[in-house]
C-alpha cells in the first residue's frame, strides 16, 4: 500500500510512496546488518571510493531533486540548488574522512603493556531527516556514519519521500554492499509505531534526529530505555545582534537572508533581531524597505525569492503568533498576516517578552525585532531563550563582536555574518533545547563510533596471587 504526498500549493498529488509498516522493521534492520558485515570490512580507501561515487551519482539527480522539492514542500529552485550543492559537498567531506577515523597509543604504568585507544564502526545507524532542508539533512543523517563503517537506515519524512528516496537511488548506483543504505518511507499516521519499532529494535545501535524539540525529546526518552545514545539537532530561535558600532547595511542583508531563506523554514533562521536603542530605528527602516521587496510566489514559476510555506497548519500558527504580537503592542513595519501557504515576508517591531512570538519558534516567514538598551541588555535577551542553535553579532570592532558571541549560549556564532551558514566540515549543533552532539567534519566521526582501549602484553606478566 502506498500514501500519497500532497503538494502544498496546488493541493495535487506530488509523489507517491510505500506505506511501510512496524512490522517490515525487523526484515529490514537484518538486511542492514548484513550490509554492516560487508562494508565494515572495507578499507578506508575502498569506502571512500564509494563515497565520491556517490556524490557523483547525486549530482546527476539535479533536476529531479528538484522537481520533487518544489512539488513536495513547495520550495524555490534556489533553494534547492543549494541543499543539493551542500550535500554534495558532504558526501565529498565524508569520503575525506576515511582516513582520518584514528586512535592513540596511551601510555601504560604496567611495564610492557602496549595500551591502544581506537574507533570502531558501531553498526547499523538509524537518521530521521526533516522536510525543511531534505537533500541537506537526508544526506547529513547518513554520510559521516557510511564513512565511518556503518550501515544506515534513512528514515524519510511524510512530508517529501520522493527527495529522500532520491538520495538512496544515488547512493545505491554508488555500489554499496547489499544492505549497508536503507529507506524507510512510511504514512504519517504510521510514523510513531515505525520509529518506535527501529529504536527498539537491539539491532539498531545508534540514533540520530534532526526536527522539533517536542518530537526529539519522545525519541530521546524512548532510546534511553535501551541505553542508545542520540545525536539530536532540534529546535531554535536564533538571535541575532545588532550593535550600536554595526555596518547597517550588512546587518541589514545579512538579517533579511538569515530571517527569510526558505521562507524562514530553517532550524538557524533568524528569529529574534535585538538591536541596541541607539540604532533600532534606523536599522528597522532600512530592513523594512529590503524586506518590503521581497516578493512571494509560486516556485514553479521561478520569478520570486520566496516560495509557498510546508502546509496550512504554518499559516495558522504564525497568523496565530501575529494576531497575538500587535494585540499586546508590537507594530508590523512589513508584510502581515497570510491567507494561503504563499505567506509574505513579516517583520514586527516591538516585540517584548509577554509575546509568544518573543520565545515560540515560528519556524515561517516572520522576524521579530527586539530592541535593547546597550550590549549587556542584547546579549541578556540573547540568552533568555531555552533554546540554543546559532546566533549572531555584528559589530564594527571584531574583537568586540568576539567577546560578545562567547557570552552568548549556543552551539554556532557567527560575528559579521547571518545565522543561517552551514558547511560540511563544520561542528554542527546546538545546546539546551536544541539539541546535543555533533554533526560535521571530525566532529561526527566521535557521534558514529565505538571508542575501544585494546591492550598486548610485550612481557611476562607479574601478579600479586
Amino acid at each position: 500500500m502506498n500514501f500519497e504526498r500532497k503538494n502544498p500549493l496546488t493541493g495535487e498529488t506530488a509523489s507517491s510512496a510505500l506505506a511501510m509498516q512496524a512490522s517490515d522493521m525487523p526484515a529490514l534492520v537484518k538486511k542492514a546488518e548484513q550490509g554492516f558485515a560487508q562494508w565494515s570490512a572495507q578499507g578506508p580507501n575502498a569506502r571512500r571510493a564509494v563515497l565520491m561515487r556517490a556524490a557523483v551519482a547525486l549530482e546527476g539527480k539535479q533536476e529531479s531533486l528538484v522537481e520533487a522539492m518544489m512539488n513536495e514542500i513547495g520550495a524555490t529552485r534556489g533553494w534547492a540548488m543549494f541543499n543539493l550543492t551542500l550535500a554534495v559537498s558532504m558526501l565529498r567531506e565524508a569520503a575525506s574522512i576515511t582516513t582520518q577515523i584514528t586512535g592513540e597509543v596511551i601510555p601504560s604504568d604496567k611495564p610492557g603493556c602496549l595500551a591502544l585507544a581506537i574507533r570502531e564502526p558501531v553498526g547499523v545507524i538509524l537518521g530521521i531527516a526533516p522536510w525543511n532542508a531534505p537533500i541537506i539533512l537526508g544526506v547529513r543523517a547518513i554520510a559521516t556514519a557510511l564513512a565511518c563503517g556503518n550501515a544506515v537506515i534513512l528514515k524519510a519524512s511524510e512530508l517529501c519521500p520522493r527527495t529522500h528516496a532520491l538520495i538512496i537511488e544515488a547512493l545505491t548506483e554508488a555500489d554499496f554492499p547489499e544492505g549497508t543504505v536503507n529507506i524507510v518511507t512510511n504514512a504519517p499516521v504510521d510514523a510513531p509505531e515505525v520509529v518506535g519499532a527501529l529504536i527498539d529494535h537491539p539491532g539498531v545501535k545508534r540514533i540520530n534526529f534532526t526536527g522539533s524539540t517536542a518530537v526529539g525529546k519522545v525519541i530521546a526518552k524512548r532510546a534511553a530505555e535501551h541505553l542508545k545514545p542520540c545525536l539530536l539537532e532540534l529546535g531554535g530561535k536564533a538571535p541575532m545582534l545588532v550593535l550600536e558600532d554595526a555596518d547597517l547595511d550588512e546587518a541589514v542583508k545579512a538579517a533579511s537572508f538569515g530571517a527569510y531563506m526558505n521562507q524562514g523554514q530553517i532550524c538557524m533562521s533568524t528569529e529574534r533581531l535585538i538591536v541596541v536603542d541607539a540604532v533600532a530605528n534606523e536599522f528597522a527602516k532600512k530592513l523594512a524597505e529590503k524586506v518590503i521587496n521581497m516578493r512571494t510566489g509560486d516556485p514553479r514559476e521561478g520569478t520570486t525569492p520566496l516560495g509557498a510555506v510546508v502546509d496550512q497548519s504554518t499559516v495558522t500558527k504564525v497568523n496565530a503568533l501575529i494576531d497575538d504580537a500587535i494585540n499586546k503592542g508590537a507594530k508590523i513595519l512589513s508584510g502581515g498576516k497570510g491567507d494561503s501557504v504563499l505567506m509574505p515576508a513579516t517583520l514586527i517591531d516591538g516585540i517584548t517578552a509577554e509575546m509568544a512570538l518573543y520565545s515560540d519558534e515560528s519556524f515561517g516567514p516572520v522576524c521579530a525585532l527586539i530592541r535593547a538598551a546597550d550590549e549587556e541588555d542584547a546579549i541578556r535577551i540573547a540568552n533568555d531563550s531555552e533554546y540554543g542553535l546559532s546566533a549572531a553579532v555584528f559589530s564594527g570592532d571584531a574583537a568586540r563582536g568576539l567577546r560578545v558571541a562567547r557570552q552568548i549560549h549556543s552551539g554556532i556564532c557567527h560575528v559579521n555574518g547571518p545565522t543561517v551558514h552551514d558547511e560540511a566540515q563544520m561542528p554542527f549543533g546546538g545546546v539546551g533545547a536544541s539539541g546535543y552532539g555533533r554533526f560535521g567534519g571530525k566532529a561526527g566521526i566521535d557521534q558514529f563510533t565505538e571508542m575501544r582501549w585494546i591492550t598486548v602484553e610485550t612481557q611476562p606478566g607479574h601478579f600479586p596471587i
